[in-house]
């Protein structure tokens, strides 16, 4: 048996004490100390601060990222911070994926949005990638748009002649972190009431 027989045994043993997930639940950032607390990395803090409500941790790496498992009212759900940089998101999104089979229309993604204020939320059903490297990752490997998301602003950069990267890979200033840190538990409140199907009660309540 070789290595990937046994990477892909531990993967059914783990599925099987787990039970398959309804829903996979994506945070879009970079690994690495340098990116913590980062613009870009506004889908990892929403995901950790998820988990760190339900009290669970995030720490087996599995489909090029680090997963967890979570009930949401009584949706199995997985929990996915793909480690392969913001570029490349689809390559671990789509592996967790395929391994359940699980189609689109069961993917919550979460990641940062430059239209927005901090703090702000906007939910979609669906669409384009909008510029947003990890999205336009994900639609090309999945070959679909229709996936359900949740953009986290993190703010316009404050001068038109800055360069973008520095800015979404700048981090928060002492005064962001507060309405950040609310945006995140907003979007702990969404996933609960998305994986029960109610999109449209979520949008109402937290669209901005």
């Amino acid at each position: 048996m070789g290595i990937m027989d046994i990477f892909a045994q531990l993967e059914k043993e783990s599925a099987a004490r787990h039970g398959k997930p309804e829903w996979l639940i994506v945070g879009l950032g970079n690994p690495g100390m340098q990116y913590e607390n980062t613009r870009h990395n506004a889908g990892f803090l929403a995901i950790d601060a998820l988990a760190a409500e339900e009290n669970v941790k995030i720490d087996r790496l599995r489909f090029k990222g680090y997963t967890g498992d979570v009930t949401l009212g009584e949706q199995r759900c997985l929990l996915l911070k793909p480690q392969t940089y913001m570029n490349n998101s689809g390559e671990a999104v789509v592996q967790a994926l395929q391994f359940y089979k699980l189609d689109t229309d069961h993917l919550l993604v979460m990641f940062d949005d430059i239209s927005l204020a901090p703090g702000k939320l906007r939910i979609r059903r669906k669409g384009s990638a909008g510029g947003h490297n990890g999205i336009k990752s994900i639609i090309e490997l999945t070959g679909s748009e229709d996936f359900a998301r949740i953009k986290i602003g993190v703010g316009a950069k404050p001068r038109k002649e800055m360069d973008l990267a520095d800015w979404v890979l700048s981090k928060f200033r002492p005064e962001e972190k507060e309405p950040m840190q609310e945006a995140c538990k907003k979007a702990a409140a969404c996933l609960r009431l998305m994986v029960e199907g109610k999109t449209t009660e979520a949008m109402n309540q937290y669209n901005s």
